[in-house]
């Protein structure tokens, strides 16, 4: 099966995706068992105690009412393994959103570290209160870790992806992180986890896309990169660093702020458009995003149609990633409780 089929039957629910185990022998089971569990250990013993400080409170000045960008997901939306607010993807990508927008954006972090797709139910009734104007969405790892049915973890994203759609919000998606870049966890889990984790972030995309939002491959940020630089990692070598998420928010931001239609145009000018900017059916668009860095994957029109033969149509975009204010920077004009 290729990967374009694979990923929208997984969307679709038309298959039952277990994560592949149905397909190994009993031997190789119990090794990737035994595997999976020595790496649990491993991260458990070396991660940080407890989330970094939310940092929600309003980012940036200037008139007019703030921007609310409400971020939910998991621990990589939290931001575990760094200490500071400042160093945190919400912080970040608030705090440049201010400067793009030239106004002010209110950050409301409601994301829960361990957190699978199924909990993004009582995030999104939280964040339904806040009347975001975008939402981040940051999840999928833990699916891949629990081993939750891929078909059960996407209808769960949809879900919530629909919800703040209905209710006005732009929403963003940073799809499942290559899982196969974790250093604590051997061969030959290492090979199967990035398969499954690219499998799920295609499914995601489509998913999202057709239900109104966008999505951003975060598997290739996290995997090449995180591969070759340990710096990228925090020490307990499984959640990002400072400078991993600050990689991370960097290819989230043109994203958040096109949603929203403060990206400048003449920041994507240069690009490489026949590579860079292309339209195909979601489920080919999404196969193609789960391995390359930085793509984003948006809901389009061809010639006035939003859906061709093979599908609803999506365009693939890859910006270069834009500096981001330094943590130090990221101070925000008014802080709200943090947690």
């Amino acid at each position: 099966m290729t990967r374009t089929g694979t990923a929208r039957r997984l969307a679709t629910g038309a298959v039952y995706g277990s994560g592949g185990l149905g397909l190994a022998g009993a031997g190789i089971v119990a090794l990737l068992r035994a595997q999976a569990r020595s790496a649990r250990r491993r991260v458990e013993a070396r991660t940080l105690q407890g989330d970094p400080p939310s940092g929600n409170g309003i980012y940036g000045r200037g008139r007019g009412k703030p921007i609310v960008l409400t971020v939910l997901g998991d621990s990589s939306a939290v931001g575990l393994g760094v200490e500071r607010a400042e160093e945190t993807p919400g912080v970040l990508v608030a705090a440049a959103l201010a400067e793009l927008a030239e106004r002010p954006v209110r950050l409301v972090r409601l994301a829960v570290s361990g957190s699978e797709s199924w909990e993004l139910q009582e995030q999104v009734d939280k964040a339904l209160v806040e009347h975001p104007d975008v939402v981040l969405i940051m999840i999928g790892a833990n699916d891949v870790t629990s081993r939750t049915r891929p078909v059960d973890a996407v209808r769960h994203l949809r879900d919530a992806v629909s919800r703040l759609i209905a209710a006005g919000a732009e929403v963003v998606v940073g799809t499942c992180p290559d899982l196969g870049t974790i250093r604590p966890i051997g061969q030959p889990l290492r090979l199967l986890a990035r398969r499954w984790s690219r499998q799920l972030a295609a499914a995601q995309t489509i998913a999202v896309v057709e239900a109104g939002g966008r999505t951003v491959s975060l598997g290739s940020v996290l995997g090449p990169s995180f591969a070759q630089d340990r710096g990228l990692f925090s020490v307990d070598e499984f959640h990002p660093s400072g400078a991993g998420y600050a990689a991370a928010a960097a290819v989230l931001l043109p994203s958040v702020a096109d949603a929203l239609g403060v990206w400048p145009a003449a920041a994507d000018r240069g690009l490489r458009n026949l590579r860079r900017d292309t339209v195909r059916p979601v489920a080919r668009a999404a196969a193609r995003a789960a391995g390359r860095t930085g793509t984003e994957v948006q809901p389009t029109a061809v010639r006035g149609s939003d859906t061709g033969p093979q599908g609803p149509w999506a365009r693939l975009r890859r910006r270069r990633p834009p500096d981001l204010p330094t943590p130090d920077q990221a101070e925000p004009a008014e802080t709200a409780a943090s947690s």
